[in-house]
């Protein structure tokens, strides 16, 4: 067998490749370079040009199962060559999607180097996907940042409209003190609470200024490995598990009655369409008895009252009846 040594340095794959370029050699060449060396009885361009020639157009599918198949292959090798092929498809994968990741806060800062050093604030929303890449990059307000002037609306409908995964938002400081007010810190909390409702996460809220920049989401991690990335195996921390969100308390003002609420007209008019023995969504029969309950509770002493989802009337109908008027 012709060791590699023994070929002569001009035509050996490495020697090649750093005198002519990739276009000179062969495949077999090329993945003998990344094989490195050869194995007992064969050496590194026999070993690759059976490879290559077993797997054919298929090598580009090949998994570390299939290379161990071939007598001298081990799971280190084999491992090797199929890490390879991952990586160059990651890349193409990613240059022919066009797709802008954004990974951390420092992925952000390359977006909005425009409005770095504007003159008014401006309050900019990343919208992603579920792979955090860019969907639309929208400028949502422009001046003084208040929460009270700042709906959420303005910020979520896009991202319904996008099918949004998740946002990240950035807003500037021409005072260039990149330290949060507590404009910030409120607008953060309320939108917070919005994207829990919605859906949507809330990755990080960034300030900038022009030679400064502050995340919540670096700033607001206590433990002393900080998570630098936006997605780390797998899972996707963000604003939600680093600010308590409080959960708004609902407390009952009236009490429920227990009894039996039936219609005394339900069965006297046999040619009369039961709208109670009908399933669909909104139907309020079972509720009729709670709803009188609360009219006479909170609307004593009043001659009328207005249902404002009266859907098919059966509300209305059931206070029409004279024994139940108010």
């Amino acid at each position: 067998m012709t060791k590699i040594k023994d070929i002569p340095k001009v035509d050996r794959p490495r020697e090649r490749f750093l005198k002519k370029g990739s276009d000179a050699l062969s495949k077999s060449d090329l993945l003998a370079i990344l094989l490195g060396s050869g194995i007992k009885g064969k050496n590194v361009q026999k070993l690759s040009q059976q490879i290559v020639q077993k797997f054919g157009k298929n090598f580009l599918n090949i998994s570390v199962t299939d290379l161990q198949e071939i007598s001298g292959i081990g799971e280190a090798k084999a491992l090797q060559i199929v890490s390879a092929i991952s990586l160059v498809k990651r890349y193409y994968e990613d240059a022919k999607s066009g797709e802008t990741t954004i990974k951390n806060s420092k992925d952000v800062l390359s977006l909005i180097y425009d409005i770095r050093d504007k003159k008014k604030e401006h309050l900019v929303c990343l919208y992603l996907n579920a792979r955090n890449s860019l969907l639309k990059k929208e400028v949502i307000s422009v001046g003084l940042l208040d929460k009270t002037l700042l709906h959420p609306r303005e910020i979520f409908y896009p991202a319904v409209e996008l099918n949004t995964a998740s946002i990240i938002l950035v807003h500037n400081h021409p005072s260039r003190d990149v330290t949060p007010s507590k404009q910030d810190t409120d607008v953060v909390q309320t939108l917070l609470e919005a994207g829990k409702i919605m859906g949507v996460n809330v990755v990080d809220f960034v300030i900038v200024s022009e030679n400064d920049s502050y995340s919540f989401f670096l700033d607001l991690q206590t433990s002393d490995q900080k998570k630098v990335f936006y997605v780390s195996d797998g899972s996707q921390t963000s604003l939600f598990d680093l600010l308590a969100i409080s959960e708004p308390v609902y407390i009952p003002l009236v009490r429920k009655i227990h009894k039996t609420y039936f219609s005394p007209e339900e069965k006297t008019h046999s040619s009369r369409f039961q709208l109670q023995n009908r399933r669909y969504l909104g139907n309020k029969h079972k509720l009729l008895g709670f709803i009188e309950d609360i009219v006479n509770e909170k609307c004593n002493g009043l001659e009328s009252f207005c249902d404002i989802f009266a859907g098919t009337g059966m509300v209305g109908d059931r206070f029409n009846i004279t024994q139940y008027s108010i």
